[in-house]
């Protein structure tokens, strides 16, 4: 496949993969899909949103991170001005911001997984799984001492693993056009050029 059509491949992948990125960062924001957990935060009762949620590692990283170099990436496997050495030479900058990007979300995704939820645990509002001798996610008896948002392990724990899968095929793409680019800067992005 020559290095155009494969950047145009990428770019097209990256798309829904960025818009994804997005929709899981912001439904995050309300667990158990309620709106009263980030309406009590927003209105100085304390902490009800996971810290890594506000981290917006899907909205920023894996999200507007990635989906303009996918656009970048995308316009230079199609022929015109930007299909030619210098546009894939570009190309390797936009996919370089793309990793940067998906890494960041795939950090966030992790440490979320990591740390667990905040919830309501002993009539206290704490991220208790964080300093647990115990992991939760091994454990799900664990799980029942969240109190309120209710399934909010369920649903973080789902949440974050669609993040952490979503960036890191975000990563294995960027990192990918990253070298599609250099072989494109040097050889030629190889566009047909038609009946002579």
């Amino acid at each position: 496949m020559c290095t155009g059509k494969c950047a145009r491949c990428i770019g097209v992948t990256l798309y829904p993969l960025a818009v994804i990125s997005i929709i899981c960062n912001i439904i995050l924001f309300f667990p158990n899909w309620e709106t009263k957990w980030a309406m009590q935060e927003r209105e100085g009762l304390g902490n009800r949103i996971t810290q890594e949620v506000k981290y917006m590692g899907g909205v920023i990283g894996g999200g507007i991170m990635v989906l303009i170099p996918a656009i970048h990436i995308h316009l230079t496997g199609k022929e015109g001005c930007c299909a030619n050495r210098c546009g894939m030479f570009l190309s390797i900058a936009f996919a370089a911001v793309g990793v940067a990007g998906a890494l960041y979300s795939f950090i966030v995704a992790i440490l979320g997984l990591v740390n667990g939820p905040t919830c309501l645990f002993s009539l206290t509002w704490t991220t208790p799984f964080k300093d647990m001798e115990k992991n939760y996610l091994s454990d799900s008896t664990l799980w029942s001492n969240c109190l309120q948002p209710e399934n909010v392990v369920e649903f973080n724990l789902a949440l974050f693993s669609i993040l952490l899968v979503v960036s890191s095929l975000e990563l294995i793409l960027c990192a990918f056009q990253m070298v599609n680019g250099l072989c494109g800067c040097l050889c030629g992005t190889c566009r047909d050029k038609g009946p002579v």
